[in-house]
């Protein structure tokens, strides 16, 4: 039986890393991508083959469309090379930076690289990936808990994340014809490194978010990881079109 195969951006930490350990633990080989860090990025290839599975790291900067055409070469050299295959069946979008400034002191240069990275980005580099998910796959996008409620300092960011939940609605639509689906995950507050660490490190904001959520505490990278690999297991392909919310009951 042929494994299959997620395509991951920002695989080499945080909730893309996460994400490519549940997958590989569930059978699933894994290519991921990385901006900078090729070392964290080797041991998360090394961590896929010790639970068995087969994976490959590329460099990716997904702010730069211009280097679309030049990945998706890359991608289809791996897919024959590595794995002896010329399709993949998951797309994870899950790549991107954090943001914190208020709507009256956001800048231009701000909001333009929140823009390439988390809406131009990963709305051109799916769309030259069609060719290479296989019919009857599945993409999810990253959305936000910030797109439900507001935090003051978040505008830009989450108006971002608001975007990809009307794209992911727009996807689902126009590729159910192949039988792909698409769905949108939106994270709470995640104990990571992301902007900076805040939520992992500052005891008064982790606070705060446990004060503010069901479940009596911050996120964990493997909340994520796992909720990734539900919506990508067997007996969710009749979900499509749909924004699920991981956070633990923040802001109820």
């Amino acid at each position: 039986m042929t494994r299959k195969i997620a395509l991951i951006t920002g695989a080499s930490r945080g909730l893309g890393k996460s994400a490519a350990l549940h997958l590989a633990a569930q059978g699933i080989d894994i290519i991921g991508t990385y901006h900078s860090a090729a070392g964290e990025a080797q041991a998360v290839v090394e961590q896929v083959q010790a639970l068995g599975g087969r994976a490959a790291m590329l460099q990716l900067d997904v702010s730069r469309s211009d280097t679309f055409d030049g990945f998706v070469s890359e991608i289809t050299t791996v897919l024959k090379d590595v794995f002896a295959q010329d399709h993949f069946d998951f797309l994870i979008n899950n790549a991107g930076i954090g943001a914190h400034a208020s709507f009256a002191d956001t800048t231009e240069a701000q909001f333009d690289q929140l823009v390439a990275i988390q809406f131009k980005g990963p709305f051109f580099l799916t769309q030259k990936l069609l060719p290479l998910i296989r019919d009857g796959g599945r993409i999810i996008n990253i959305s936000s808990g910030l797109a439900r409620f507001s935090l003051p300092g978040y505008a830009a960011y989450a108006a971002m994340k608001g975007a990809m939940e009307v794209l992911t609605r727009y996807q689902a639509k126009e590729l159910g014809g192949r039988g792909i689906t698409v769905n949108i995950l939106a994270p709470g507050a995640i104990e990571t490194d992301f902007g900076g660490g805040a939520v992992r490190d500052n005891r008064d904001l982790n606070a705060m978010v446990a004060n503010n959520t069901a479940l009596g505490r911050a996120g964990l990278p493997d909340d994520i990881g796992g909720a990734i690999s539900i919506l990508l297991a067997d007996g969710s392909n009749w979900i499509t079109g749909q924004r699920i919310e991981a956070s633990g009951g923040m802001f109820l």
